[in-house]
């Protein structure tokens, strides 16, 4: 039951965050490239330290989005299947309580019988349960690594071409509480992620 709320608790998060999204709009400013070449005497001074916004990268990256619809599909379909097998066993519950009242049984042993196949099907349905909120949390954990595997490539290439020594990772300002303006380099990153995600997408 805990794995089904951590699992329904980062589904919803990734669906606010697709939501906001697709309701604000994405804001890149016009010259990125321009802004972050100015600040590119700034960053060199202070040892070529800059920083990402990681919510905001991962809120307005195509690949991310892409993957958060892939993982949100998968648990649509996880929930519809456990859904429905627990419909069905519910009916037969349902049916079992009523013979029982109604003395439908033939036998003693029948009714017992009966009570050990339903017991056996709530057995399955509980381990049903848990392999699918496994399986979606191994998915999640599986996007999760192509995003920083994508990211980290990217930032390996882009880097070599800029003055950079370290690229943070801020994400609710948890990280960096103060920093002055201009080492900042999210929207350059974002834009440049997604032109290459696009091309990729074309090929």
């Amino acid at each position: 039951m805990k794995k089904e709320l951590i699992i329904i608790n980062a589904v919803t998060i990734i669906a606010v965050i697709v939501l906001f999204f697709l309701v604000l709009g994405r804001k890149t400013p016009q010259n990125i490239e321009e802004k972050t070449e100015k600040n590119l005497d700034l960053i060199e001074q202070i040892g070529g330290i800059v920083y990402i916004n990681t919510d905001s990268l991962i809120m307005n990256y195509e690949y991310a989005r892409f993957l958060s619809e892939q993982l949100l599909r998968k648990e649509e379909l996880s929930r519809a299947d456990f859904n429905e097998r627990a419909r069905i066993f519910q009916n037969d519950f349902n049916e079992f309580n009523r013979k029982l009242q109604n003395n439908s049984f033939l036998s003693l042993e029948r009714a017992q019988s009966e009570e050990r196949r339903l017991m056996q099907k709530e057995r399955e349905l509980q381990e049903l349960n848990s392999r699918l909120s496994n399986e979606l949390l191994d998915e999640q954990e599986r996007m999760n690594q192509r995003l920083r595997d994508t990211i980290t490539l990217f930032l390996n290439s882009y880097c070599k071409d800029k003055p950079y020594s370290i690229v943070l990772s801020n994400t609710l300002g948890d990280n960096i509480l103060y920093s002055v303006e201009g080492l900042d380099i999210t929207d350059e990153v974002v834009n440049l992620l997604n032109i290459r995600y696009q091309t990729g997408q074309k090929k």
